[in-house]
């Protein structure tokens, strides 16, 4: 889940027996021109046209045709997973599929049959970060071997949530493994157990993460939208590379409870997926109060709601205060992002909204130079990991604690130790050697809490009265995941075709021609119905996502599963 994206810039200025494992081998003047229906999107047959397109399909296409009777959500199931199979030998999306979709979705169908709707997602397929505990015949791993095999006590928070809003949960999606809380010089989207993520707009490219295998799946449509974790950048990030929506909740929106963790001061699970309002959909299916997770108990007016679709407004952006940090946005060296950046302010004053520039974060230099945040996350994850691992009812390594998860990775050739490096638990088993029930903990958190609070994104919030602060993504997510404050990115542009291909240490591209980039409203604490709302007015008027296609396509369609 962690991805420190602030500092990365600074730095860089159905039905088988058992589970169906897929294997892991195998110009900026675009940030938002008239949109032209004629341009390509699918192969678009004449008898395609009763069929929504999979690559495009929003949730309210699926359900509209599941109550017409134009196809079931078997159907739904056997497409996506034949989309998967056909890019996933390329992209190591996708870890496992649920070998009980296919069952979980004809159950679905008869229930509508019999005029029995659970609620928004009904027969809704929907893939899962392959940290988010299911109790079904599928693992979940943190892509790690150390938990291949391990059950769990229950469905996590998340799931239950889902499956009581009809959705069929119909697999994990890859991702970088342990959230990228493992090593300093892997890359995003690389797991042990499911390989490389690789993003679909550039061959060969660098998918951002954490959550990469749940933002490539959400773009190629793989599934009808994605669930995926942040600690601080693994929701946004991905979304903006991937060109799709992604919202960060606050930290207590979502319950955590049996997700594999980092940090449950900064852990937050959200959805990802191709539209504003489809995100929304989900959020409202997964958010509330749990009784495992004792900080959802702070959701305003007593654990109740806002209506996140209703707030889908084309209007919201009129009258809306929104805050410019100069300081910040000042870090962003890609001219392209920035001119599409400043075109999308325009876009923003055009719809009505009040634009109130430099709202700068007053602490931003102190930000930069400290390490609090790298404190708080190692203290909480010596400790959160020992709790989630403690509930497992089996764990077939025998796996207790962060020291039992190293001792297993280093001797474990498929972990691709030391290749790829433990770092990360090394600093902070051996050279920070605290936790959170020490007391230099309340001093660290107490100081990021500042760099967020006062000296950053609250307190830029408050002084200047905004509705939200924009800003390009690849910057956002640190300035939020400090306090937990929510985050919704939406696509802002593409890369231009000819821009120079830039390589990580490892090979992947980091930079090059049509990679998308994404605008994220920050706000406060709880005001996720706020943020939905001006970032959906937003995509409404630019509808970017639409500008480019991905290189690589699954060319799977309804109608050629229809009676399969």
């Amino acid at each position: 889940m962690a991805v420190n994206i602030l500092l990365w810039l600074v730095i860089l200025l159905v039905g088988s027996v058992e589970p169906h494992y897929l294997s892991s081998q195998g110009d900026d003047d675009l940030a938002f021109p008239a949109f032209h229906p004629s341009f390509p999107r699918s192969n678009c047959l004449a008898d395609q046209e009763k069929f929504p397109l999979l690559l495009d399909a929003t949730i309210d296409d699926l359900m509209v045709g599941m109550e017409g009777g134009q196809f079931t959500s078997v159907d739904l199931v056997t497409a996506y997973v034949k989309r998967i199979e056909e890019v996933n030998g390329t992209l190591h999306v996708v870890t496992e599929i649920n070998p009980d979709a296919q069952a979980i979705a004809a159950d679905l169908d008869a229930e509508r049959s019999a005029g029995f709707i659970r609620g928004p997602l009904h027969g809704i397929p929907i893939l899962l970060k392959n940290n988010i505990a299911t109790k079904d015949r599928t693992d979940t791993t943190a892509g790690s071997y150390v938990l291949l095999g391990a059950k769990v006590p229950r469905d996590s928070a998340i799931a239950s949530k889902l499956r009581a809003a009809g959705a069929v949960i119909l697999g994990k999606a890859n991702l970088s493994q342990w959230a990228y809380y493992r090593s300093k010089n892997s890359t995003s989207g690389w797991s042990a157990l499911g390989g490389q993520v690789l993003g679909p707009y550039f061959p060969n490219t660098d998918p951002s993460g954490s959550s990469s295998g749940s933002g490539v799946a959400s773009t190629l449509g793989l599934a009808a939208a994605c669930i995926g974790t942040e600690t601080d950048g693994s929701i946004v990030s991905p979304s903006s590379r991937n060109g799709i929506v992604g919202i960060k909740p606050t930290v207590g929106l979502t319950s955590r409870n049996l997700v594999i963790p980092i940090s449950e001061h900064q852990d937050t699970i959200g959805p990802m997926a191709r539209t504003v309002k489809d995100a929304a959909i989900v959020l409202q299916a997964i958010a509330g109060v749990d009784p495992y997770d004792n900080y959802t108990s702070a959701i305003p007016n007593n654990g109740s709601l806002p209506d996140y679709v209703a707030a889908c407004k084309l209007s919201a952006l009129f009258g809306s205060r929104i805050g410019i940090p100069r300081n910040a946005i000042a870090l962003v060296a890609d001219k392209s992002q920035l001119a599409a950046f400043e075109r999308g302010i325009a876009v923003l004053e055009t719809a009505g909204a009040i634009i109130i520039d430099n709202t700068n974060f007053t602490a931003i230099k102190e930000l930069l130079k400290s390490d609090v945040e790298t404190k708080v996350l190692n203290a909480d994850f010596l400790v959160n990991l020992a709790s989630y691992l403690a509930l497992l009812t089996k764990t077939p390594n025998g796996v207790t604690n962060l020291a039992d998860v190293r001792k297993f990775t280093q001797s474990f050739p498929l972990e691709d130790w030391p290749d790829r490096d433990t770092a990360v638990w090394d600093e902070a088993l051996f050279k920070q050697g605290w936790n959170n029930t020490d007391p230099r903990f309340w001093v660290a958190y107490q100081r990021a809490l500042y760099y967020g609070g006062e000296g950053g994104l609250l307190g830029a919030i408050d002084r200047y009265r905004l509705d939200a602060i924009v800003t390009p993504t690849d910057l956002t997510s640190t300035f939020a995941a400090i306090v937990g404050a929510p985050i919704v990115t939406v696509p802002l542009g593409f890369s231009p075709p000819d821009a120079p291909v830039v390589r990580n240490r490892r090979g992947l591209v980091s930079a090059g021609p049509n990679i998308p980039f994404g605008i994220s409203f920050m706000g406060a604490k709880f005001t996720e119905a706020k943020l939905i709302g001006l970032a959906y007015a937003f995509e409404q008027r630019t509808k970017v996502r639409d500008q480019r296609q991905p290189y690589i396509l699954p060319t799977t369609e309804l109608v050629d599963v229809i009676g399969y």
